[in-house]
């Protein structure tokens, strides 16, 4: 891959593409039973046994403030960070390649929290909007994460 490529992972959330870099993603996995977690933030669906490890499952979707819908080919996208956790998507629809020429930058993202927005990218007649996965989360939702983590944790020592 060239320095001046992003390498994306292409996923919808409804009618609308996000991507994330390569390197965030760990691994996607098919839909499974997820356990719900009482009094957990409201963005977390809860938790996987994900090859022996304890994985924290957050909806994109009600961090985003869209409706819940059950789409057939949703996805969970394991990040590739410390803590083991997964993002629920509608579905998970390529890898591709944008040159840093079809990136715009979030300064050109108007009325939106940019934060985790890395910039839109542009190809023939579509938008994505690039995320960045390890920003997606405010830092009182990340505390919020952190309790439920702890919860569950002390909960599997009892």
């Amino acid at each position: 891959m060239q320095e001046d490529e992003l390498k994306l992972v292409v996923f919808r959330l409804g009618d609308e593409e996000y991507a994330a870099e390569v390197s965030q993603v760990r691994e996607i996995i098919r839909m499974e039973k997820i356990t719900r977690l009482p009094r957990a933030p409201e963005f977390v669906e809860g938790i996987i046994n994900l090859r022996g490890q304890l994985t924290t499952v957050i909806s994109l979707r009600r961090l985003f403030g869209l409706p819940e819908e059950q789409m057939p080919g949703r996805r969970i996208i394991v990040l590739d960070q410390e803590e083991p956790t997964g993002i629920v998507v509608d579905s998970v629809t390529e890898v591709l390649s944008l040159s840093r020429e079809e990136v715009d930058t979030p300064e050109h993202v108007f009325g939106a929290d940019t934060r985790f927005i890395k910039g839109v990218g542009k190809r023939e007649d579509r938008l994505i909007i690039i995320l960045d996965l390890s920003r997606v989360l405010k830092p009182e939702e990340v505390e919020g994460l952190q309790e439920v983590r702890e919860l569950v944790a002390q909960e599997v020592r009892e």
